[in-house]
């Protein structure tokens, strides 16, 4: 099922969206479409991430002095 959605869009944006369309053979509805559930899916997982690790400060949950230690060691050592 889906449904219809109006959007405003710079013109040089909707230029752009023309031309990709155009050029992959696939309408704008169906790029614009793919773009959006692609950013909903990077930012449900962002937040999601974010929300857990909110929830484990607030249990008190952080990495010990020495695991962070260890971890800035092993990246600046690995990373030189």
């Amino acid at each position: 099922m889906s449904s219809t959605m109006t959007i405003r869009l710079d013109d040089s944006v909707k230029s752009r969206l023309e031309i990709l369309a155009a050029a992959t053979h696939r309408t704008k509805s169906f790029l614009a479409s793919e773009a959006i559930q692609k950013y909903i899916e990077t930012n449900e997982w962002q937040i999601q991430e974010i929300q857990a690790a909110i929830k484990e400060a607030d249990r008190g949950e952080f990495a010990s002095d020495e695991e962070v230690n260890n971890i800035f060691n092993k990246w600046t050592k690995n990373g030189s």
